[in-house]
């Protein structure tokens, strides 16, 4: 049995979730959102990526940036390690990627502030 804490709605239940040879059984849930997030949790664990990227602009050495979808939990150290090969030398903008397809996901890793923009760099 695994416990969990659902973070979809502002409820935050306590989910008790097991895998058993018939399915997952979810208990705790108040809604049936709980019960989609738990399995998902279990069997397919996703999640949207926040970090930073260097820049090649003294006055902002660090762009933050986020995934633009989730990616399989296992795959976040890759592609960190992926965005730390990256150093951005053009203003981009909110929205605009600074990695496209990362690591062949269908997932871009995109500007989260128009910082590099608002500077006239």
């Amino acid at each position: 049995m695994k416990e969990l804490i659902c973070v979809l709605c502002p409820n935050g239940c306590r989910l008790r979730v097991e895998k058993t040879a018939e399915g997952i059984t979810v208990t705790g849930n108040r809604c049936g959102r709980g019960k989609d997030f738990a399995e998902a949790e279990i069997t397919n664990p996703v999640r949207t990526v926040t970090t930073t990227v260097r820049t090649v602009f003294p006055e902002t050495p660090v762009l933050p940036v986020r995934t633009d979808g989730e990616i399989p939990k296992g795959k976040i150290r890759d592609l960190i390690e992926a965005v730390n090969g990256i150093t951005v030398a053009e203003p981009v903008g909110i929205g605009e990627a600074v990695l496209k397809d990362a690591l062949g996901l269908g997932i871009n890793v995109i500007a989260a502030d128009n910082i590099l923009r608002e500077q006239e760099v």
